[in-house]
Order: structure tokens, then sequence, then C-alpha cells
């Protein structure tokens, strides 16, 4: 089987769950051997964001010039990159790169609320980066934020925004849809080609703290291994259903715990 290398381009997290740290986890878990860009230094745990320091974004440039002049990247997930300039040179580092596959997590709120991407940085994000990705994850206050609409109430709604997302230049959009009420959690999938339905049973758990940034690492993960996206989300949905079934094993934190990663080894 080939080594897959992925790349993460996100803030930090030190309590763990989230950002880079989970990330890292995340291509651990699934065989990839994880490499990274810090774009922002966030003071966060289980319970919130306490601050954000950004990284200049000639740094961040000058991280992504480090790995990609001497690592092969098979695919990269971009997660949190806070302002409209470390968006630009990280849409310029990737543009010539030719990485086949490139996940973009549309972050912009934390789990407790707190924002993660300047205003001015989501117009420079739709315009540079939409257009470079083979996947956009976005959950549904994400993708009305990036269409400038509601957010989408029902599961109608939201395929008519990701059909409206894939119109915008990504390759791929994979709608998420905890945010509904309903109690499965239904994903959907759109390509130029097809629309396809997830779903899985909600947990009955808190322990959610970094859901996204680790679904979309696993896509990261595991796309270079498969023929396709509905393979890939499959494998990736089955994957963390169990990392949040298991995610009252640990004990982290006093508020939204994080995802059990290495559930398979302890």
């Amino acid at each position: 089987m080939k080594r897959i290398n992925a790349l993460t381009i996100a803030g930090t997290d030190p309590s763990g769950g989230a950002g880079i740290q989970a990330d890292l986890k995340t291509f651990s878990a699934l065989g990839a051997y994880g490499t990274s860009v810090i774009t922002a230094l966030v003071a966060q745990n289980t319970c919130g964001v306490q601050s954000v320091f950004p990284v200049d974004a000639d740094f961040v440039a000058a991280q992504l010039s480090s790995v990609l002049s001497d690592v092969r990247i098979d695919s990269v997930k971009i997660g949190m990159l806070h302002d409209s300039d470390i968006v630009e040179v990280v849409a310029q580092g990737l543009q010539w790169a030719e990485i086949p596959w490139l996940v973009l997590d549309t972050v912009m709120l934390a789990k407790s609320g707190d924002p993660l991407l300047s205003e001015r940085a989501v117009k420079t994000l739709r315009e540079r980066l939409l257009p470079q990705a083979s996947l956009i994850t976005p959950n549904l206050p994400e993708a009305a934020a990036l269409l400038g609409c509601a957010i989408a109430r029902d599961e109608d709604e939201m395929r008519q925004q990701g059909r409206a997302l894939l119109e915008m230049g990504c390759q791929a959009v994979l709608m998420k849809g905890g945010h509904l009420s309903d109690e499965e959690s239904p994903d959907w999938l759109f390509t130029p080609q097809l629309e396809q339905r997830f779903t899985a049973l909600r947990v009955p758990t808190k322990n959610t703290h970094g859901t996204g940034c680790t679904l979309s690492s696993a896509l990261a993960a595991l796309r270079p291994r498969h023929q396709d996206w509905i393979t890939t989300v499959r494998e990736a949905k089955q994957w963390l259903q169990v990392a949040l079934e298991q995610a009252d094993t640990l004990e982290v934190g006093a508020g939204f715990g994080p995802v059990h990663h290495f559930y398979r080894w302890w």
C-alpha cells in the first residue's frame, strides 16, 4: 500500500481536541503521515476560545514552502485561516503545487460560537480557495455565510445550498447536517455527477469538540486510497461514528470534550 503523506493547514488547540492537534491524531489513526502548517496560535479548551494570535502571513508562506519543497504531499486539509492575508498566501502557495486532493474545512466558528474567520477573509476564501478545492465540508451556518443567505432549516434547503456552493467553483461539496434537530444526522455529498445522502444516528454525548476538524482530516487521509468520494466519505463517517461513541471513555476538560481518535488502540 502506498504511504500517504497528508498536510494540515490550520490553527492550534492546546487542549488537543481540535485544530492541528486533532488533524495530526486523525492522520495517524488512519495510517497517513502528518505534516503541518500553523496559521494561528489559539488559546482554547473544551469550554471555549480565550484568545487568538494569528501567525504572520509571510511566515505561514515560509512554513508552506518548507513542507512543499521537501515532502511529497498526497492530500491537504485546510482548516482555520483566520484572516484574509493568510487565505491569500495559502491559495498562492497551493496553486502550483499539483497536490491531488485538497479538502477545505470552511472553519468560521468554534464549537462554543467564537468567531475564527474574519468577515473580509470569508470573501477571499470564497474567491481564492473554493475554486481550488477538491471538496469543501461546510456545516449549515458556514454554508449560509458563504452564500450570504439564511441557515438551512431542513434537508430540502440544505440540498439547495449544497448545489449553490458547487456552482461557486469547487469540485465537490459535503454539506454537514449536524445542526438539524432530527434523530439522524444527515450529510449530503454533491458533485457535478451525483447527489448522495449519508446518515448516522446521533450519539448521545456532549463530547463533540473538534468533530468538524476530525472529519475533514479523515477525508484527506483516506481519499488517496479510494476511487471516489462516496467510498471515502462512507469510511470516514464510520470511523468518526465510533470515535464519537467512545468519546465518553476519555476524561478531558469540563466542557465539550474531544472525540476518541485512538479508540482502536486504547
